[in-house]
């Protein structure tokens, strides 16, 4: 007996070792990634919980409502993901002791310039429960102050002037020599030959506005009268709280360069004939952050099909944190629109573009660290659609995106990527409907409520080993052949197999891709045909099996009208985002 009573007691102490050992530890308080204009991002340290039950719930509200929301819990990240791998190594400015988990992530398609409160709710059975809260603002559109300067400037390479009306700067470089917080330059029509080197910075709050002065057309032409392009277009490096405004940019390698600086707002510019747009890669300081890109045109040398293999030209790269790239059209590049590995890749947000003829990646949010974020895009004719190649940890929002034409690859994820989430994105193109081909695994990602059509072969041809990845609720059209899927190296003859049988997509759809689509479209018959924008219109047909057919995920698809969210990027019902610029207000 007392043996019996010894046991149970070592068995109590066993018991209540392991639950210590396990329980929830936070470390100090959530922490709060930079906002933008639509979404807020937050990240939470814990040790403990060696037997991952831990959660962390998240819930919302407009400062001053009631009522909590319920928004996307905190995703748990790897350990060690977010410092990346090999020479690709994010050099991640986060601190997270080793043996602790990171936790991240982010309120989605909230309304710009608006107070939230979040309730944090750290839950593990085995002990630690802990309550937060926190505040935050997501950012206003920038608008100019009333109360600044103004001064003219005229082409000349002369200088002089002194900025009025009647005697306008001669030339951007005297205007930029006189150029204080709180000045605005009307730029006025006319050719400006060589690079503008812009060197004067502002305030927050009181900027230097470069603004073309709506005269005519105000060029910067990069070439001036050498032979071949200049460098830059324009030369904005180490500066703050600077804008340009209805400019366009020409014949320079560089459109824009804005490395190392911060609170630059690029908008209703027009480049062209340039290898590369805008682009700010070099944060070696860790100042760059809060860019602001809207409403530009964007045009590079890349030509539909791709004939020249993998291209140098990119329309955007962006690295740092707590930037906004929205409302652009970017067409004839590689990339669109790049996310590029530093110190601090965090907190950024390309959302409502229109993007097309891009012959390598449309998008990359290669090398992003966590909340960065891609939705309500419109992708058309692109060699690989949005890539993860690689992603250190995420959570990276990809959502809402609607591609058509897509050459290869929906979504690229080689090079080991960890903690991608694609939600709610449409994917029209010849061939495979989804693919991934890549000798390296990918893991800890997450896919849900997606439309995949393609026209033949498998419906899911994933050639990499997986690891800790949850995907489900997709709908996939246009499959044929003796192998509907492969999953780790296991081939699922059809969609009754794969819901049996397979780790994954329990809960997936079959669509007829000939009923699919309001618009009657259909997948492109070639891929190296050039479809037109405005054939790229993906809103579901009443009836279509893709209606009602996906998971509720409470802060990602709220406000859906039927019994269930609809599948793909739009549901049923709900007009179209403006993709590209918009019309100017008068």
């Amino acid at each position: 007996m007392r043996s019996i009573v010894w046991l149970m007691a070592l068995g109590v102490l066993l018991s209540t070792a392991a639950r210590a050992e396990n329980a929830a530890k936070p470390l100090g308080d959530p922490k709060l990634d930079p906002p933008t204009l639509r979404s807020l991002g937050a990240w939470w340290a814990v040790e403990g919980d060696d037997n991952k039950n831990a959660t962390i719930a998240c819930e919302y509200r407009k400062a001053g409502e009631a009522e909590w929301r319920k928004g996307p819990p905190l995703f748990r990240i790897e350990k060690g993901a977010h410092l990346g791998h090999g020479k690709d190594n994010a050099k991640t400015h986060t601190k997270v002791p080793e043996q602790a988990w990171l936790f991240a992530g982010s309120l989605l398609l909230l309304q710009p310039d608006t107070e939230y409160e979040w309730k944090l709710t750290l839950k593990d059975p085995d002990g630690g429960d802990t309550e937060k809260f926190l505040k935050s603002r997501t950012i206003a559109e920038p608008v100019a102050p009333e109360d600044l300067k103004v001064f003219h400037v005229v082409p000349g390479d002369s200088g002089g002037g002194t900025g009025t009306k009647d005697d306008p700067f001669k030339g951007l470089k005297a205007a930029n020599a006189a150029a204080q917080p709180g000045s605005l330059f009307l730029v006025h029509a006319g050719t400006y030959a060589g690079m503008f080197e812009a060197t004067k910075s502002g305030e927050p709050g009181k900027p230097i506005v470069w603004r073309g002065a709506g005269d005519g057309e105000t060029i910067i032409d990069g070439k001036g009268e050498a032979e071949k392009q200049a460098g830059r277009g324009i030369s904005a490096g180490d500066i703050h709280d600077v804008w340009f405004e209805n400019l366009t940019v020409r014949k320079a390698d560089y459109g824009l360069v804005g490395h190392r600086s911060s609170r630059l707002v690029i908008r209703r510019c027009h480049f062209h004939e340039v290898e590369y747009g805008i682009t700010w890669t070099n944060n070696d300081k860790d100042t760059t952050n809060g860019f602001f890109i809207s409403d530009n045109v964007i045009e590079g040398p890349s030509t539909w099909p791709r004939t020249k293999g993998i291209e140098n030209a990119r329309g955007i790269q962006a690295t740092g944190s707590g930037h906004v790239i929205c409302y652009n059209r970017i067409r004839g590049f590689a990339d669109a629109i790049d996310t590029f590995g530093s110190q601090r890749c965090i907190a950024i947000d390309f959302h409502n573009n229109e993007l097309s003829e891009l012959t390598d990646d449309g998008i990359e949010m290669d090398y992003s660290e966590r909340n960065t974020r891609c939705f309500h895009n419109r992708l058309t004719n692109v060699f690989q659609g949005i890539s993860v190649q690689p992603v250190f940890g995420g959570p990276v929002y990809i959502f809402r995106n609607a591609m058509y034409n897509v050459e290869v690859e929906p979504f690229k994820m080689h090079n080991r990527p960890s903690g991608a989430l694609m939600f709610h994105n449409t994917v029209v193109k010849k061939g495979p409907a989804l693919i991934v081909w890549t000798s390296e695994k990918f893991s800890n990602c997450w896919y849900r409520n997606n439309l995949f059509i393609g026209t033949e072969g498998r419906a899911y041809d994933c050639s990499p080993m997986t690891e800790n990845c949850d995907f489900d609720y997709d709908g996939f059209g246009g499959a044929s052949g003796e192998v509907f899927l492969k999953w780790n190296n296991v081939k699922y003859a059809s969609a009754e197999e794969v819901r049996e049988k397979a780790p994954v997509y329990k809960h997936l759809t079959v669509v007829d891709p000939a009923t699919a689509f309001a618009s009657g479209i259909k997948p492109p018959d070639d891929p190296h045909t050039q479809q037109e924008i405005k054939r790229n219109d993906l809103r579901l047909k009443e009836g279509s099996a893709a209606i009602d057919a996906g998971e509720a995920l409470p802060g990602m698809n709220d406000g859906f009208a039927g019994k269930a969210p609809d599948l793909g990027a739009y549901e049923l019902g709900e007009p179209v985002p403006h993709y590209g610029p918009r019309p100017e207000k008068k």
